[in-house]
């Protein structure tokens, strides 16, 4: 059946949003935190538990569970013949994360699935949800690193051995949790991906638009800087004779803000975190330590940011007196989404009524992995003042209900993507 007959077949099919609701509450009942947010660090006991409710209403709608060698869990309604059409996200959270952010898009795919199977509608393929392991990074660098394996952008023994900020070895934690499956990466390529999420920005809001379709991911820098200098008296030493490594971290910081501000656009900067050691009031410190978060849509002015960055640190190491050094973190390339998926997402969300626009994503999402892999967009609902990684995140009921329904329509019109265009 072409594309736009078997879409409007199912016109007037809807996902059941007290269902979605009821799920996205009861995931945030695990490891909740003050203000209505949620802590689930990749691979504690608290993503073990998300986990398990998670695959267990899996196991509740039969699909058929399987758990690679890093903990991604992918789960497949068997309807229809040939690679499934696949969608879902990440459970875990930053520290004070929210209850949206990336739960969302995987309990979306879930209810998707449920509602067709309400509705005994047969996709010509098979629908997939895939829950990624260690989207965040907020515990285990880099960030996406779950799908990132998944589609063979990193060699599953470098994942296994990535130590996180508490210590524990990647591998370790993922066999304490009893999450380490058997299934290998990379794994099976999806016939198309669609990831629904949160903004987690204020642009939707801002332009009083209910849809985006996305057209893009940032490229991002991660970077952790380190700087030496000499610890001494903060009372007795002149400020003209200190190395002092906190004063070098301010100026990076400030560097970064001018920087962001120089190129304009899409360029955005970001110190995240600085330790200081010794760290007392008394003590001019003997070394810092800081992250850099460099983004840009585009790739060639993403590397012109991180050259001047570079030589940024090499004249103020110079001119303090310090020593510099560098440790990427993360880093990949600005990722375009299949045009096809774009139009597909735009025309289902005016023809349910909704306003939409196109638009890039300045957050790092699973979808830019498996770009490289299959025909891959995402749909986004507004965030609230544009707030996530944190407790304060939400999103309207209304908009929640409405990506759900985008989506719905989305996976199984994407069943009918020509095979010959992939």
């Amino acid at each position: 059946m072409p594309l736009a007959d078997f879409r409007n077949h199912h016109l007037g099919l809807k996902i059941n949003w007290r269902r979605l609701e009821d799920r996205i509450n009861a995931l945030a009942e695990i490891s909740p935190i003050d203000g209505g947010g949620n802590c689930r660090l990749a691979l504690t006991d608290e993503d073990k538990y998300g986990r398990d409710l998670v695959v267990s209403w899996m196991q509740n709608l039969g699909l058929d569970i399987t758990i690679d060698v890093v903990g991604n869990i992918i789960g497949v309604w068997n309807v229809g013949h040939g690679a499934p059409v696949m969608s879902g996200s990440h459970i875990d959270t930053v520290r004070t994360g929210g209850r949206f952010d990336g739960c969302y898009g995987v309990l979306a795919a879930l209810e998707v699935i449920e509602s067709c199977q309400d509705a005994k509608i047969s996709p010509p393929r098979p629908l997939a949800v895939g829950v990624f392991t260690d989207e965040e990074g907020a515990r285990f660098a880099p960030d996406m690193l779950g799908s990132l394996v998944y589609v063979g952008g990193m060699p599953v023994e470098q994942a296994l051995n990535v130590v996180a900020i508490d210590g524990p070895r990647f591998g370790d934690e993922l066999m304490r949790i009893g999450y380490a499956g058997p299934a290998p990466c990379p794994g099976l390529s999806p016939h198309a991906f669609v990831e629904l999420h949160i903004e987690q920005g204020p642009m939707l809001e801002a332009n009083r638009v209910r849809i985006g379709a996305v057209t893009s991911v940032q490229g991002i820098s991660w970077q952790e800087v380190t700087v030496l200098g000499q610890s001494n008296h903060a009372g007795t030493t002149p400020m003209s004779l200190r190395h002092d490594p906190a004063y070098v971290a301010a100026e990076i910081t400030v560097f970064l803000r001018n920087l962001a501000r120089e190129f304009g656009g899409d360029q955005v900067c970001t110190v995240g975190k600085i330790d200081l050691h010794p760290n007392l009031t008394n003590v001019v410190p003997a070394k810092a330590t800081l992250t850099l978060d460099v983004r840009n849509t585009d790739e060639a002015l993403l590397k012109l940011a991180e050259a001047k960055i570079a030589d940024f640190l090499a004249q103020i190491a110079a001119s303090e007196g310090v020593k510099i050094s560098t440790r990427e973190l993360s880093r990949f390339e600005p990722v375009i989404f299949d045009d096809r998926v774009i139009d597909c997402v735009e025309s289902i969300a005016k023809q349910q009524g909704n306003t939409v626009q196109r638009m890039p994503s300045g957050a790092g999402h699973d979808a830019q992995m498996m770009a490289r892999v299959c025909p891959s967009g995402m749909i986004f609902v507004p965030s609230v003042k544009g707030i996530s990684h944190n407790a304060a995140e939400f999103t309207q009921d209304v908009d929640l209900e409405a990506g759900a329904n985008i989506l719905l329509h989305t996976m199984l019109a994407l069943t009918t993507l020509e095979e010959s265009q992939n």
